[in-house]
């Protein structure tokens, strides 16, 4: 079989209609549980339309984005670029989603000639079991239910989750206990990549890659502090990126993962790329609605 990642040659694989107008016609290879479609994937895609518009050599190295109408995963999606500016050492690039004739998300992106500097810096990498060493979650949802005395209702929930097709390899650092509603620190660290060969490529792909990575469980570490409720309503709505060293988007990267504040029915979350060798590649920070039900949730054993 094709063991090229998905992601490359169907999710991210946009047509181009006109010179700076693409569509995404394929399937939407994973899409979550509400029936919209996935905040990641139309980021990606989004950084896609704008890669097409900036030369080889400038490489994306931020992005804003704003969701401003849930996606609809039974029609394709439109990304209108404009070239925005095309400097000497700075290009920018803004991109418009369109669904049913109105905008449903809009994205800036800056791209950058490589430059070199003496002004150099970054935290250090949180020290983690590797990967080898951790379950996946597919294999830790199949341990839980391994369990008799899970609800049936909660064992029918776990079971829909393992057979998401998610084209991305997940293995969590410190899992959280499933079974409890007691409030954990609204932190979460798990090792991410691609499912599937992506290789040696413009480093564009692979952060178009990482932006479908990026928003996958990110704003669920602002509920870490709030389990004892169950969701309503989440939806992102916006989310930035960083890009600060080349990596490969299907090796594993340490996703780190934190929500200093939430409230007022929103929750802000912040995140770390870090390659398997210390380097921060990645930075990313993400605000969304978050509502919840205001009676506690009942135990699932």
């Amino acid at each position: 079989g094709d063991l090229r990642s998905v992601l490359i040659t169907s999710v991210l694989n946009l047509e181009r209609l006109e010179v700076d107008l693409f569509r995404c016609s394929g399937r939407h290879h994973w899409v979550p549980a509400t029936q919209h479609l996935f905040g990641g994937q139309i980021v990606g895609q989004a950084l896609v339309a704008a890669a097409h518009a900036v030369s080889r050599d400038e490489q994306v190295h931020s992005l804003h984005c704003y969701f401003v109408r849930t996606g609809d995963p039974k029609v394709p999606v439109l990304y209108e670029v404009e070239r925005t500016r095309t400097g000497k050492s700075f290009s920018v690039r803004s991109v418009k989603a369109i669904q049913h004739g109105k905008p449903i998300f809009t994205c800036q992106a800056s791209f950058q000639l490589s430059q070199g500097s003496p002004v150099q810096h970054q935290f250090t990498m949180p020290t983690v079991p590797p990967p080898e060493e951790l379950l996946t979650q597919d294999e830790l949802i199949e341990k839980f239910l391994q369990n008799p005395n899970v609800a049936e209702g909660y064992r029918k929930r776990l079971t829909k989750i393992q057979a998401q097709d998610v084209p991305i390899d997940i293995k969590p650092v410190n899992p959280p206990d499933i079974f409890s509603s007691e409030p954990q620190e609204p932190k979460q660290l798990f090792w991410v990549r691609a499912r599937g060969y992506i290789g040696e490529t413009d480093m564009k792909v692979h952060c178009c890659v990482a932006a479908y990575i990026s928003d996958y469980a990110f704003l669920g570490t602002a509920l870490l502090p709030h389990r004892q409720y169950r969701i309503k309503f989440m939806v992102s709505l916006d989310h930035s990126m960083w890009f600060h060293a080349p990596f490969r988007a299907d090796h594993w990267m340490l996703y780190e993962c934190e929500s200093p504040w939430a409230g007022g029915c929103r929750g802000l979350v912040q995140g770390r790329l870090w390659r398997r060798d210390g380097v921060l590649a990645v930075t990313c920070a993400q605000e969304g609605v978050i509502r919840v039900e205001q009676t506690p949730n009942q135990s699932k054993l």
